[in-house]
């Protein structure tokens, strides 16, 4: 499967962006789809998943202010962020995979990756 993200930008703190991620050439209803995130000179940073039984996870730092759902007729998973921090800033890339639940976070088992599209916030 292909994917395609988009919708970075640049934000002010507290504001929104929504990112989308399209898919094509796959069995996307099949897929977890997630987001991770690295910004300069850190690892990369699992933000939220969306499994096929549209069951959601979120890493610790965006809960309560980051949204993830998809849409299989259109083949594309979405990230709402609200209340945007300084710390969002990063790379934002979206991820498919089949990963077991206890291991959801783990980058290394996502096997098809989406060129990433940048977050900026400012303060």
């Amino acid at each position: 499967v292909q994917l395609q993200a988009s919708g970075g930008g640049l934000v002010q703190t507290g504001g929104s962006l929504r990112l989308s991620c399209e898919a094509s050439g796959g069995a996307f209803n099949t897929y977890t789809m997630s987001w991770f995130r690295q910004a300069p000179g850190k690892e990369r940073e699992f933000v939220a998943s969306i499994r096929q039984t549209r069951t959601s996870h979120y890493g610790d730092s965006v809960k309560g202010r980051f949204t993830i759902h998809r849409d299989n007729a259109k083949n594309t998973v979405y990230l709402q962020m609200t209340s945007l921090k300084p710390e969002d800033t990063a790379v934002y890339s979206c991820a498919a995979g089949r990963p077991i639940l206890s291991a959801i976070s783990n980058p290394a088992l996502y096997y098809s990756w989406g060129r990433g599209t940048q977050v900026t916030v400012s303060s």
